[in-house]
């Protein structure tokens, strides 16, 4: 058994913005699009959510639940800076770190001696540490595995800590709303729910031919993160999976020229981001493998359509979003989306005694 820590920065874009200004503190407040213009909510502090404001939710959206809220574009290079010193914090404990993005991560310290070897108060310590050094405050998980962990970092926030022991992952699991597993969205939920499904006990019960029938490939994560298996290390390699560019429209595109301007108005700002990334990867940059297009349509739907082994050339991105155009249902265009993904090596990590 190891002992993962998934730490969780609270609200962390809003929340920095609070720690410099205090006057933001105790006021509903987000980081997204302007009152003029259409985007969609990066991160909110706690007094928004209790007007029901949630991240990606767009901002005309957001403003009618809550008229009053303070509306900030953000400061990304302010943002990455607090990311740089609280990754600082973590490489005190464990090199075994996995970025998930600027605000969270997991640690695998298994082999760490500080404290005598407790999770628990190792991520008591690196909590305790963050809000010290840096004035924000992060909440944390600790369990045996990477997807537990991720859980129970959402147990108690924000500013708080959740710990799942080995003698309690059966127990914890029984009880968990499969809605809450990793890969089961909103209409994957519906369908389990369709079938009599809803927690992980019942996965556990349903005979396997079931699930394959309806969930294919699926089937198998659903069965063990439903008994709290979960055997991915925690890579301490950063390579980055994908890359990408997006722009939200003034005004919906009605026709596919107007699409094909807007993909080749974003792509040479993708080619400057991966020339960028090339360059401050200090040769660690891995190869393209996909190329993808990303529409969202005037009712909010999207779809994304990828294809492997294609270079980042404007005429290869054309039949994609022809693909992707299609599917528009008569509606028009809100957001148009270009990205591309990269091969990645996983590195293998040695499982260690609880």
């Amino acid at each position: 058994m190891r002992k993962i820590i998934h730490i969780d920065m609270d609200c962390f874009f809003a929340a920095v913005e609070m720690r410099d200004n205090p006057t933001l503190r105790h006021i509903p407040l987000a980081i997204g699009g302007s009152r003029q213009s259409r985007g969609v909510i990066s991160t909110c502090n706690y007094p928004a959510r209790a007007f029901g404001v949630r991240s990606a939710m767009p901002t005309g959206q957001a403003l009618k639940l809550c008229p009053h809220l303070t509306l900030l574009n953000g400061n990304m290079e302010k943002y990455k800076t607090a990311s740089r010193q609280i990754r600082s914090i973590f490489q005190r404990y464990t090199e075994h770190i996995e970025p998930l993005s600027l605000d969270e991560a997991y640690l695998d310290v298994s082999d760490c001696s500080l404290h005598h070897g407790s999770a628990t108060r190792i991520a008591e310590d690196i909590r305790r540490s963050i809000y010290t050094e840096t004035g924000l405050t992060a909440s944390a998980g600790v369990a045996p595995n990477k997807f537990l962990a991720k859980i129970a970092s959402d147990e108690n926030k924000p500013d708080g800590l959740f710990v799942i022991t080995p003698d309690q992952v059966d127990g914890f699991v029984k009880t968990l709303p499969l809605k809450r597993l990793p890969g089961v969205g909103s209409k994957t939920a519906e369908r389990l729910s369709q079938l009599g499904l809803h927690y992980c006990a019942d996965i556990a019960n349903a005979p396997l031919p079931l699930l394959v029938k309806h969930f294919g490939s699926l089937a198998d994560s659903l069965l063990k993160r439903s008994q709290g298996i979960d055997e991915r290390p925690v890579f301490k390699n950063e390579q980055r999976k994908s890359l990408g560019v997006e722009r939200t429209l003034e005004q919906d595109l009605l026709h596919y020229t107007e699409c094909v301007e807007a993909i080749s108005q974003l792509l040479p700002q993708l080619q400057r981001r991966l020339e960028h990334y090339s360059t401050t990867a200090a040769g660690r940059a891995a190869p393209i493998h996909k190329v993808g297009v990303k529409l969202k349509f005037s009712d909010f739907r999207q779809t994304t359509v990828e294809k492997q082994g294609q270079p980042l050339q404007l005429d290869k991105l054309l039949p994609l979003l022809d693909e992707a155009w299609q599917r528009r249902q008569q509606q028009g265009v809100r957001l148009i989306g270009l990205h591309i993904g990269f091969k990645t090596e996983h590195l293998q990590q040695l499982t260690l005694p609880f």
